[in-house]
C-alpha cells in the first residue's frame, strides 16, 4: 500500500469539515465521517511533529562559518 500523503489527507479533512458543518448527512454517516476526520488529523498531526524534527536552521558563526542547530520553537529571532 503507498503511504499516505499529508496534503491528500488535509484535503479529505477539509472537505468532511465542510460536509459535517452542511448538517445535511444522517447521524450514523456523521459519526463514520468524524470518526474518519479524528484519523486523519492524527496522522497529519503526527506527519508535522516529524517534520518539526528534522527542522534545523543554519545559523553564521561568528567566523563566517555556518552552522546547524536543531529547530526551537520558543527561540525568537533577532532583528
Amino acid at each position: 500500500m503507498a503511504e499516505k500523503k499529508f496534503e491528500d489527507a488535509m484535503k479529505r479533512l477539509e472537505d468532511i469539515v465542510e460536509e459535517l458543518e452542511g448538517g445535511e448527512m444522517p447521524l450514523e454517516e456523521s459519526l463514520k465521517e468524524f470518526e474518519e476526520g479524528m484519523k486523519l488529523l492524527t496522522f497529519c498531526s503526527n506527519k508535522l511533529d516529524e517534520v518539526e524534527k528534522r527542522v534545523s536552521i543554519l545559523i553564521k558563526e561568528s567566523d563566517g562559518r555556518y552552522a546547524k542547530r536543531p529547530f526551537d520553537e520558543n527561540e525568537q529571532e533577532e532583528p
